[in-house]
């Protein structure tokens, strides 16, 4: 006879009347204690839909040969269930559902949007996008997934919304493989959390804890495929492009799913997502875009008031209004003028170098009086900082500017300064540009440039790296995945703060924030595995995260040691992909 403290969650707890009893069982199997259950609570029968967790493990099959030791950790949970769709008359045929649903079972018929009963999953998106509450929720059938607080309503080979999981002959298994590293490094995870899954609720260890010997230390790695609410997406783009002004909204498909923050040196950069706008009413559009932008497709973004549109993806050349950026700018304009005035000394008796942030002046910079430069009485287009250093502005100009013809770089001549002759270039920070003016009985002439000024500011445009869109994927990690390591939250906490525990992200090094948390930013692009970003319609975006630490550690900031399995063994019982 073994005796098994049973504990009862929610509203299993309301039908018991208890919050924990012994149960006493003969075999110890999870069918006799379903049995045992049946015969007091009728739980498993009346449609609560009651499931057996053990040792924070959900037992979906094989009930007859699972068995139950004393002293194992046994909860009755209760999933919550969803149903397939219905469109009332009200629908107005916006395509709003038809966008977001992560399942694509909805599509817009003559008078209204349907919804494919086989392919929906339940997840309730339809209804919380809806701007006409036009969508219910009907009783179906499945197996109810309670990996996040959705509970998809999985029917037969069918996936959930967040495609981790699928029902595979009533159970539901992984999605896809796990990816591990092809080597064992100091630098690498064990096994990445792409492919992982996680579990739920937060006390329950995370699905994959392994260990192994690396460069003759005892390393332990605990992984999760973590739902994080406080996530977003850093864009660099980069640019001189204006797209719009610092705090501008940034929209998707007509829903503001992020902003402009402050410009990086040659790059413009956008926020999207956020915890704050994932629980706005554009949460969900704001969640796949982070995803699908993480995961390397190509996006459209209208930003700003003006509603630049600019196109991205990851790794490849920002699009702005349809044009192809091609550089990302040397430098302000005063850089450009400190690098290169021997040369640009040679070819012109001024040069202006225009630029949205700093326009430099040739003859007036420190590099121009240093090579004995006489000033050339030119003041250009901007506001004077210092001496050959004007501030610019923003424009869909020459530059990033809002000059668009060449001569308006040129404000002003002093004429007691200037003299006959005199050659005046005018480029910008890309080498994009280049005009060429002669000044002749104080009157300005545009004239072809010569080789020699072509190369010159040939040698600008070389000195530019391509442009390209990069990203950072933030998030601050809570609760599951804390309590999911170790008993000890906090002292996971410090020991990441320490640098004993290494934090990645689909294999790639994060950086970890100073102060409180553990808040992280990772670059997008080196993150292993295909599609390694997914999203639950909390919502919330899912980040595949690993902890690799050494044993000594795990053991001492109290980590789940029962769960821990070498990392032979789980490679021989797990489908793997091998990065």
């Amino acid at each position: 006879m073994k005796e098994i403290r049973v504990t009862y969650l929610a509203n299993i707890r309301d039908v018991t009347g208890k919050d924990k009893e012994i149960i006493s069982l003969y075999t110890g199997t999870v069918q006799e204690l379903i049995d045992t259950l049946n015969e007091k609570y009728s739980l498993f029968e009346r449609g609560l839909h009651a499931r057996v967790m053990i040792n924070g493990k959900v037992i979906w099959k094989d009930f007859e040969s699972e068995e139950i030791q004393e002293g194992d950790s046994v909860v009755i949970v209760p999933p919550i269930g969803g149903g397939d769709a219905v469109v009332s008359d009200v629908c107005n045929k916006c395509g709003v559902c038809v966008q977001e649903c992560p399942k694509k079972a909805i599509s817009l018929g003559e008078d209204r949007a349907y919804v494919n009963p086989s392919i929906c999953v339940d997840c309730n998106t339809c209804v919380k996008v809806c701007p006409k509450n036009a969508i219910s929720i009907h009783p179906s059938e499945g197996v109810i997934c309670s990996y996040c607080p959705v509970n998809c309503q999985i029917k037969e080979g069918d996936l959930g919304a967040c495609l981790r999981y699928k029902n595979l002959n009533g159970s539901l298994v992984l999605a896809r493989k796990i990816a591990v590293p092809s080597e064992k490094t100091p630098d690498l995870p064990l096994v990445t959390g792409v492919g992982a899954g996680n579990t739920q609720p937060c006390f329950v260890p995370a699905p994959v804890i392994v260990e192994d010997t690396v460069e003759d230390v005892d390393v332990v790695t605990v992984v999760s495929a973590t739902p994080l609410s406080f996530s977003l997406l850093k864009l660099k783009i980069d640019t001189d492009e204006f797209i719009g002004e610092e705090g501008e909204a940034v929209y998707r498909n007509g829903k503001k799913v992020g902003m402009i923050v402050t410009e990086e040196y040659g790059s413009k950069m956008i926020d999207i997502g956020g915890v704050n706008v994932f629980q706005g009413k554009n949460g969900i559009t704001a969640a796949r875009t982070v995803v699908e932008i993480a995961n390397g497709e190509e996006v459209e973004l209208r930003v700003g008031r003006k509603r630049v549109k600019v196109s991205v993806k990851i790794g490849k050349p920002p699009v702005i209004n349809g044009e192809v950026i091609k550089r990302m700018r040397l430098g302000c304009g005063s850089a450009v003028i400190a690098m290169f005035a021997p040369l640009l000394k040679e070819v012109a008796d001024e040069v202006i170098v225009l630029d949205s942030h700093i326009t430099g002046l040739l003859s007036e910079h420190s590099a121009g009086k240093f090579l004995g430069m006489k000033y050339s009485g030119v003041v250009p287009f901007g506001i004077k900082s210092t001496d050959g250093r004007y501030f610019g502005e923003h424009g869909d100009g020459i530059g990033g500017t809002p000059v668009k013809d060449p001569r308006d770089a040129i404000r002003s001549i002093d004429f007691d300064q200037a003299w006959d002759g005199m050659r005046i270039l005018v480029t910008d920070t890309t080498g994009d540009h280049i005009s060429v003016f002669i000044l002749e009985k104080k009157n300005l002439k545009e004239i072809e440039p010569d080789k020699k000024a072509l190369d010159v500011v040939k040698t600008i445009s070389k000195n530019c790296e391509k442009a390209k869109v990069s990203a950072l994927y933030c998030g601050g990690v809570g609760g599951s995945a804390r309590a999911g390591i170790a008993n000890n939250p906090l002292a996971v906490t410090e020991a990441v703060h320490k640098g004993e525990i290494k934090v990645t992200v689909g294999g790639a090094k994060a950086f970890i924030l100073p102060g409180g948390g553990i808040n992280f930013y990772v670059d997008v692009e080196k993150v292993m595995g295909e599609r390694p970003f997914t999203y639950i319609p909390t919502p919330a975006t899912v980040a595949p995260m690993e902890y690799t630490m050494p044993k000594d550690v795990f053991i001492r900031i109290g980590g789940h040691l029962k769960n821990v399995t070498p990392l032979s063994k789980f490679l021989r019982e797990h489908e793997i992909e091998r990065l």
